[in-house]
């Protein structure tokens, strides 16, 4: 063993440990390693890179544990025996579900991911592990990576998954005709022709029948957590092509599901349907009730004892939930958030200096006060969370300064004031309205009048990246640069502010292509104070979110993207 006084010592051991266990699947884990072992790193940051680079998740807390001296920290309580059989009501939205591409809704993936399935899958440890990919290795330079599909999976209709599956998917998320955000969170495989973004030819290459590699033009280390990006799933190599891209209507996938029932706006009914190449799946079925956008109803129906769990709970409900009988309430801090963008391209908001008057405007404490009840943290008007792990703290902004406000609004032509009106739909819950009441509230004195347009939230989802000005709720994602890719890149598809700035999209190329983890914090730095600086949102907080379930609903965590991971659920009626 080695001296605990003795760093090359312990370099020595890390580099012989890994080797001899089959750890060291990329040259760059000596280095990390040894920046855990120097505390320049925390456990977590180790184990979502080494993982990230091919390593397997039991042995990447293996050698975690062997380099700080830590066990992983297994409970020595015995855990209940799940019980096969029965069925889980969630009170959630029931939406369209035609093509996974290009879904916009959670909701909409909660339903498909229990039919087509993913790549890997990021727990709510933030760890990204394998799932239809058994495995992937990176090359030094981050620019080629291999997946390789698993072998045995079969889809429903008795085809076996591999290469070809994969292929047809990715490429058609790389195809501008598709209309998938796919296009903006895999940039490294995207050029420009013609004004206009597309895949790079070359970018997938099917190897043999289960290896596809992907050739990047710039490097990129999070390729596995963007393969559990929501519209991310996994299609069959005829979606779209042999028969309809609409996945209600032709519902062939891996995973353990059938559709039994399915009717938008009213009820999805999902029943288990064959043995799961993934292990047990314990659930006979999984009801998913739509009561509509009422909190109210959701916390009636689980008070009722109609559904056993919802899809979320919003905060001014939280007390209401907590005085319930057998229901618990689960908590995520999450990257979730409520942007209010301002669209670059349409006036006012093409005048910087207006955007910057609304931004001096903003008070975020009391907004989080007001709005969310104080359950989250503070934003910084860039998109990036202190939760995230390449997330730069940049220097405090001003709260609520009326007289730069007044300067801008003077600088830009609008020193007697100016009328502006926010969209909203209330899309996650009542907070966003409050949200956009309290930024009104803040805007007043320096002559800026925010009128509030409340639409629907089925309407506001039509408009929400063509309004001027729009409250949009944006969903957690593991990783800063994959929702900044997503929103903020020239031309994608989700980019609802129409922000086109190069020097931001090489900023964030930079980053992105960036391996070590200190550095890569070191470079959002630019991407972050680019965005600030732009002024084309004020986001003042990051959310908590919270849900209620029955107590008989065994073996659930709250997944900060409110992803529904069921794989392990279980119902256990004497509870």
């Amino acid at each position: 063993m080695f001296k605990r006084n003795s760093l090359l010592g312990k370099k020595r051991y890390i580099g012989t440990e890994a080797r001899k266990l089959g750890y060291e699947t990329h040259p760059y884990m000596p280095e990390l390693a040894d920046l855990l072992y120097r505390n320049r790193i925390d456990r977590r940051d180790f184990l979502r890179t080494a993982c990230l680079l091919g390593m397997s998740a039991t042995a990447a807390y293996a050698m975690a544990g062997a380099i700080t001296g830590q066990g992983v920290g297994v409970s020595s309580a015995k855990a209940a025996t799940p019980k096969a059989g029965g069925s889980l009501r969630v009170a959630m939205a029931v939406q369209e579900m035609t093509d996974p591409a290009t879904f916009d809704w959670v909701e909409k993936s909660n339903v498909a991911r229990f039919i087509v399935e993913h790549l890997t899958r990021t727990g709510s440890d933030n760890i990204t592990r394998p799932y239809l990919a058994e495995g992937w290795e990176a090359s030094e330079d981050l620019k080629t990576w291999r997946f390789t599909a698993r072998k045995g999976v079969m889809w429903s209709n008795g085809d076996e998954f591999g290469a070809d599956d994969i292929v047809h998917t990715m490429n058609r998320w790389l195809d501008p005709a598709t209309g998938s955000s796919n296009l903006g969170l895999f940039a490294p495989m995207v050029e420009e022709v013609d004004g206009k973004k597309q895949g790079i030819p070359g970018a997938v290459e099917k190897v043999d029948d289960y290896t596809v590699q992907f050739n990047l033009r710039s490097a990129a280390l999070a390729m596995p957590e963007n393969f559990y990006n929501y519209p991310a799933a996994i299609t069959h190599r005829g979606f779209g092509k042999d028969y309809e891209a609409d996945l209600s209507a032709n519902p062939i996938g891996t995973g353990p599901c059938e559709i039994a029932e399915f009717e938008v706006g009213r009820k999805a009914v999902l029943r288990k349907a064959r043995e799961w190449w993934a292990g047990p799946f314990y659930l006979d079925e999984i009801q998913y009730i739509d009561l509509g956008n009422d909190p109210n109803a959701q916390i009636g129906a689980i008070a009722s004892d109609q559904v056993d769990m919802t899809y979320n709970t919003p905060v001014d409900e939280l007390d209401v939930v907590r005085r319930l009988p057998n229901v618990e309430l689960h908590e995520a801090v999450t990257a979730q958030t409520g942007v209010m963008r301002m669209r670059t391209s349409e006036a006012p908001f093409d005048n910087i200096h207006v955007r910057k008057a609304v931004q001096a405007c903003a008070n975020r404490p009391e907004m989080l006060s007001i709005a969310h009840r104080d359950a989250g943290q503070m934003a910084e008007d860039h998109h990036v969370c202190q939760i995230h792990p390449e997330y730069f703290a940049l220097p405090a902004q001003t709260q609520n300064d009326i007289e730069a406000a007044k300067a801008h609004l003077a600088e830009g032509g609008f020193a007697d004031g100016v009328d502006l009106e926010i969209v909203v739909g209330d899309t996650q819950g009542p907070w966003e309205t409050a949200q956009c009441e309290a930024l009104a509230a803040q805007c007043r004195p320096a002559g800026i009048n925010v009128r509030i347009n409340k639409m629907p939230a089925n309407q506001y989802w039509e408009v929400w990246d063509k309004a001027p000005f729009g409250l949009t709720s944006w969903t957690h994602r593991p990783l800063g640069t994959m929702v900044l890719s997503l929103a903020y890149r020239a031309g994608v598809p989700w980019n609802e502010s129409a922000y086109n700035n190069p020097e931001f999209d090489a900023a964030l190329d930079d980053a992105e292509a960036t391996l070590d983890v200190e550095a890569r914090k070191a470079k959002m730095e630019k991407p972050e104070q680019i965005l600030q600086d732009s002024a084309i949102m004020v986001q003042p907080f990051w959310r908590s979110v919270f849900k209620a379930a029955h107590k008989r609903v065994q073996g659930h965590t709250t997944h900060p993207t409110y992803y529904h991971q069921f794989h392990n659920v279980w119902i256990d009626n004497d509870a």
